[in-house]
């Protein structure tokens, strides 16, 4: 059964998160949907162009399985200042539907808006401040009922194949991460 996922993606975003994220998923048969809270065309944080497939307020009316968030500076600034995101956020949190992030946006995005705390967390070591402290995880990947977290760049893979078992199956994230040519438990 195809998953239906939206990466969220801003000026700013961090590229590699945002590209490992989409491939591993759409390797998996996922439908991702690239959606930029401010311009189609963006600049990310290392200066990459690449173009979203549509606007994030074209996507208020659809459903997703997941909803996933790159991280980055300013990207994930400019996600969190959002409201059409921070709708559908809250609303995927409160349809007990999987929702996660990598790298600032867990702190900047996520714990922003109270969708991380009360909880267990991750994120890049550089924002662990700006959540409560009883709530961070040194992990690679901190699953915490719907909401699923990770450290940042070179977490990336292991928190997309995460995802993929998470809506797929653990056979599926076998097959996925075989044909990136990794070896996982």
């Amino acid at each position: 059964m195809e998953k239906k996922v939206l990466v969220p993606v801003a000026q700013g975003t961090e590229e590699m998160e945002a590209i490992i994220i989409i491939d591993v998923l759409r390797r998996a048969g996922a439908k991702v949907v690239v959606a930029s809270v401010d311009k189609l065309y963006i600049k990310a944080s290392r200066g990459i162009e690449f173009k979203a497939d549509r606007l994030i307020k074209d996507c208020m009316d659809d459903s997703f399985d997941l909803i996933v968030l790159p991280g980055g500076i300013p990207g994930a600034q400019n996600l969190r200042d959002s409201k059409e995101l921070e709708t559908l956020l809250k609303r995927q949190a409160a349809q007990q539907k999987f929702y996660g992030a990598i790298c600032a946006s867990p702190a900047v995005v996520l714990h922003h808006h109270g969708l991380v705390t009360p909880g267990k967390v991750t994120c890049h070591p550089g924002f662990v401040d700006l959540i409560d402290k009883g709530n961070i995880v040194e992990q690679n990947v901190v699953i915490d009922n719907n909401c699923i977290t990770s450290r940042g760049a070179g977490t990336a893979c292991d928190f997309a194949l995460t995802l993929v078992e998470l809506l797929y199956s653990r056979e599926k994230k076998k097959q996925v991460a075989q044909g990136l040519a990794l070896v996982i438990d």
